[in-house]
């Protein structure tokens, strides 16, 4: 594809993602999707490994799971590719034509993913869907039955100062004006929803600071004026 012409169908879509493309073009993503993966304790080598990426949007994790040496991946998304939010599947079209990439798609919904729609894989990635899902410990339910390995699980929480599982549930847009964020759970939950799943060892990656997440929530209590102790954390899962 001709560069000037990557260009000009980069600048026609609305990415979420920031995806280098190569020859100095990288899509303009409200996410900073390079700065995410450094947080994810992504394996440097996952070379004979097949991947699952749930919830992909515009594939940058299901791309670099690739150029780690995956041998197979797979992206499936349903709603950011075909609902009522405001992605579509052009961005990971786009990316994976420029990129000259064999990442493999299927739409499908989190709660309709099993071994028998998208078969067994030995890492499933599963990052920022959780907070999203009106049925989160079904979710991961579905999570596990497709993990053969492991499974690394990004989400944002709530309830931060509060030690034992709890979630905070959002019935409206009040979680960062998005009407599709339904639960915060603290991280306890998330440790405790994936262990009750059938994960027998989990553990806590990466956790955002508490000045970066007073900081957010600071923000968000100007914006909604409602306090939200929102952060993020990575969890690692074994089967």
């Amino acid at each position: 594809m001709a560069e000037d012409q990557l260009r000009a169908d980069v600048g026609r879509i609305k990415w979420f993602h920031r995806i280098d493309l190569g020859r100095g073009i990288v899509t303009p993503g409200d996410d900073d999707t390079p700065a995410k993966l450094a947080t994810l304790g992504f394996p440097d080598d996952l070379g004979g490994k097949t991947v699952l990426d749930i919830g992909a949007w515009d594939g940058f994790f299901s791309f670099e799971a690739e150029r780690r040496g995956a041998s197979r991946v797979l992206a499936t998304d349903s709603f950011c590719w075909g609902g009522p939010g405001w992605g579509t599947k052009a961005g990971f079209d786009l990316a994976r034509k420029a990129l000259g990439s064999r990442v493999e798609d299927k739409e499908i919904d989190v709660l309709d993913i099993s071994p028998e729609t998208v078969g067994m894989h030995d890492v499933v990635l599963f990052l920022g869907v959780l907070y999203h899902m009106r049925h989160p410990l079904l979710a991961l339910e579905k999570l596990f039955s497709v993990t053969g390995e492991m499974a690394i699980v990004e989400t944002g929480v709530d309830l931060n100062f509060y030690w034992q599982p709890a979630m905070a549930f959002y019935p409206g847009s009040e979680a960062a004006g998005d009407p599709t964020n339904w639960w915060g759970p603290n991280a306890a939950a998330v440790a405790a929803m994936l262990k009750d799943v059938g994960f027998r060892t989990v553990k806590l990656h990466y956790r955002l600071s508490i000045p970066r997440s007073l900081a957010r929530s600071a923000r968000q209590t100007m914006v909604q004026r409602r306090l939200f102790q929102i952060g993020r954390v990575v969890y690692h899962a074994w089967r």
